[in-house]
């Protein structure tokens, strides 16, 4: 019997199992963030291209909490056009980290407003679903000068002329009045 044979099973079955765990392996974007090491899941939630002067994109994407899987954060992003493929130039956060219900921001009706405007600086207003029941959050505002967000709120303009999305939740929307007796 060869000695070797032992060692040669053992590293196939070594090779085996790290081949099936590759492949049983969660698919993540590439906009996955790392925490305790291991992708949370994400989902794009909007974008938008802008073809101004110079190509920009803008996305939307939630972030699945590593701690509560039912909350998320979301991230805004903004990539310009260069050598032919956008590259990423700045990213904010939305909201609080985790400040989101995960289902409601992921699901149907999720963006209530996603305004952008092809202007320097470029506005932009984000309003997300909180919940059905309660609606919409109040717009945040961000404003992108030379290819990096200024603070949010501070100064920021709305954008005016620009793309807007959106139409979720219940707030904005006119509530019937109550029934007199």
């Amino acid at each position: 019997m060869d000695k070797a044979a032992p060692l040669r099973g053992g590293a196939v079955l070594v090779a085996a199992v790290a081949a099936a765990a590759v492949l049983t392996a969660p698919a993540v974007g590439d906009e996955a963030e790392a925490r305790g090491g291991k992708a949370a899941e994400t989902r794009q939630i909007a974008s938008s291209v802008l073809d101004a002067e110079q190509d920009v994109k803008f996305t939307l994407t939630a972030v699945r909490s590593a701690d509560d899987p039912l909350m998320a954060s979301v991230r805004l992003k903004a990539f310009a056009r260069q050598h032919g493929r956008f590259v990423l130039t700045d990213e904010v956060r939305v909201g609080a980290v985790d400040g989101w219900f995960w289902f409601p921001v992921t699901g149907r009706g999720a963006v209530c407003e996603f305004s952008t405007a092809s202007t320097d600086p470029a506005p932009l207003a984000v309003s997300l679903l909180i919940t059905p029941s309660i609606g919409c959050s109040a717009p945040e505002r961000f404003e992108l000068r030379d290819g990096r967000f200024g603070g949010g709120d501070r100064g920021a303009r709305t954008p005016h002329g620009g793309v807007r999305t959106g139409g979720g939740g219940l707030a904005g929307r006119a509530a019937a009045p109550p029934e007199r007796t």
